[in-house]
């Protein structure tokens, strides 16, 4: 079952900004801010926000992976895991 999200009205934001932001710092959960009723913006704890860009970019990476796999540019496995085997080789001296 999905949470329910945490909204604050954009004026309550205003009145009370050090503190909502603490609450969203501690609780780790986005929380929606709302003007005129409606869902304006959603604040997250930095933390979040780092985790969520890391991800991002993981599925960029994959997703650009996939790319070149159906353009036929990518390596073989046996390629790969051989040049892995010699850096860790030069690594370790």
């Amino acid at each position: 079952m999905a949470k329910i999200p945490h909204i604050v009205p954009i004026t309550d934001l205003r009145q009370d900004a050090t503190s909502i932001v603490k609450r969203v710092a501690t609780s780790r959960e986005p929380l929606i801010i709302t003007q005129r009723g409606r869902a304006a913006a959603v604040l997250v704890s930095m933390e979040a926000y780092e985790h969520s860009q890391h991800e991002l970019e993981i599925l960029r990476l994959l997703a650009r992976g996939e790319k070149e796999i159906e353009a036929g540019k990518g390596c073989d496995l046996d390629m790969v895991l051989a040049e892995a085997d010699a850096l860790l080789k030069e690594i370790q001296g």
